[in-house]
């Protein structure tokens, strides 16, 4: 990467704090490192590991901030919905990063500089990076400026969230069954039902909701299941 590539990054991104070798670095990627006879520390890969504990202490601390009445649960979901590879890519385009990887020429003709996970690599070394470079808050700053349009997107469409998805969701992302849902009670006419429903999990209860629906009931249940995720997943 030339000298004149490096100052357009940092121009544009703010980025004259971070020296030109922890920048070279972060988008070093390790087939390049691997063609240039280099090993893998000599790759974004160690300062990926670090941003990516470094993001999730920002986003963490930002959404317990932002979200004062929400459950470890809620809070959990939004995370991850940040966090996952297809959000970093759109925020690695969003800042023209795919240009600025040093990739080696097999990566390069397989169309590397577009793959989701190389970009959500290069965006969590780019963190690692002013991290090393200017601290927590430095990195905090940073990811909250060029995060501010994602966060609003997830927090809106968190808002309108299906509990009984998200739940399943969560689950099946650390490879485990969906819950069952089974009424335990229904009470009231025919034409003015009221269902109680219970939301088992490994034959454990792990909530209960109500409604004048089954399915009220049941996005009820896994709401609450959301909210003590942790405590019962850890059961």
């Amino acid at each position: 990467m030339t000298e004149t590539r490096f100052a357009e990054l940092r121009e544009s991104l703010g980025l004259h704090d971070v020296p030109d070798d922890l920048l070279h670095l972060a988008f070093t990627h390790r087939s390049y490192a691997r063609e240039q006879g280099l090993s893998d520390a000599d790759s974004n890969q160690r300062l990926e590991y670090l941003g990516d504990a470094v993001l999730d202490l920002i986003l963490a601390a930002h959404l317990y901030d932002s979200f004062p009445g929400k459950p470890e649960g809620d809070l959990t979901r939004l995370k991850a919905a940040v966090v996952r590879k297809s959000a970093l890519a759109s925020i690695a385009k969003q800042l023209s990063l795919g240009s600025y990887i040093l990739l080696g020429r097999g990566e390069e003709s397989t169309g590397g500089r577009r793959k989701a996970s190389l970009l959500a690599d290069a965006v969590e070394a780019l963190v690692g990076a002013l991290f090393l470079a200017g601290g927590f808050e430095r990195a905090q700053d940073f990811v909250l400026e060029h995060f501010s349009e994602l966060l609003e997107d997830v927090e809106a469409r968190d808002s309108l969230r299906d509990h009984k998805s998200a739940l399943q969701e969560i689950l099946q992302a650390r490879a485990l069954a969906p819950p069952r849902y089974r009424v335990i009670r229904t009470d009231g006419p025919p034409h003015d039902r009221w269902f109680v429903v219970e939301a088992v999990f490994e034959g454990n209860v792990i909530g209960t909701g109500e409604g004048s629906t089954k399915r009220a009931a049941e996005q009820v249940a896994a709401e609450q299941a959301l909210a003590s995720l942790e405590a019962w997943l850890k059961e």
